[in-house]
């Protein structure tokens, strides 16, 4: 899980359907990448729902772009047209979050594609595990590249963090908005994806993949809280949803029975 770590050489393009203004830029390793900048509205929170939302997904075996720290030079883009792109990347000097762009993948559609009730139940667990809102049928964050399935944008996870007090409330909510997700119809087998993935997502696996998050995104501006104490909170508020996953299950499984 080791991320490398580039910098932009080239940026390309905003992509205007991301709330957030993220851009196709090519980084100095030749690749290019969806950048997602620490200037965007909801800071470097956004950046670390993206990371830990995308290692979790990792852990647990889906398909998800690789993920790399992405520099950004304080020189880079002064020269870009677009005042608006300009005031973000002027905002963004320093470290952001990259993904691999996968040229030519479709976005999925559930009325062209449809996937397996397991592989359903794990992505809807998942996505109430990380309290994800935005994998709904209008957006379903979710790709078809070669053929095979690839989850996209973790963005809008753990959304807890935008409060932060009571966190511990979050950790233990039944998240309604499951009812929105664009799998739900197709997931039967939830429970059968609660007992495989509980033994994947050890406290251990979750401390690892918090503990990724660097230094330089746990950092609020005037919170007191030091980045190991913020971490300590992800981790907790994890294992925490982890062990009551019932309650999330349950939510689902009820939302499902008035779409069937």
């Amino acid at each position: 899980m080791e991320l490398r770590t580039v910098n932009v050489t080239r940026y390309i393009t905003p992509l205007r359907e991301g709330g957030s203004l993220p851009a196709l830029a090519e980084a100095d390793d030749g690749f290019k990448y969806v950048v997602k900048f620490r200037g965007a509205g909801h800071g470097t929170k956004m950046l670390v729902s993206e990371l830990v939302g995308g290692l979790v997904a990792q852990t647990l075996g889906f398909r998800v772009p690789e993920m790399v720290f992405i520099n950004l030079d304080e020189a880079f883009g002064l020269s870009q047209g677009d005042e608006e792109v300009q005031d973000l990347l002027r905002a963004s000097h320093g470290l952001n979050m990259g993904l691999h762009f996968l040229s030519g993948a479709l976005t999925f559609d559930p009325v062209v594609t449809q996937i397996d009730s397991l592989t359903a139940s794990q992505i809807v667990w998942m996505d109430a595990l990380l309290t994800n809102v935005d994998r709904t049928a209008r957006n379903t964050n979710m790709l078809m590249w070669h053929k095979e399935l690839w989850l996209i944008d973790h963005g809008a996870s753990l959304y807890f963090h935008h409060s932060w007090a009571g966190w511990e409330k979050y950790a233990v909510s039944p998240f309604v908005q499951i009812k929105d997700h664009v799998l739900l119809s197709w997931a039967d087998k939830l429970d059968e994806a609660d007992a495989a993935f509980k033994k994947i997502l050890t406290p251990e696996k979750i401390t690892y993949i918090v503990n990724t998050l660097p230094d330089d995104w746990l950092n609020w501006g005037g919170s007191e809280e030091s980045p190991d104490s913020i971490r300590q909170v992800y981790i907790d508020f994890l294992n925490e949803r982890i062990k009551n996953s019932a309650i999330f299950i349950n939510e689902a499984q009820n939302a499902r029975k008035t779409l069937i």
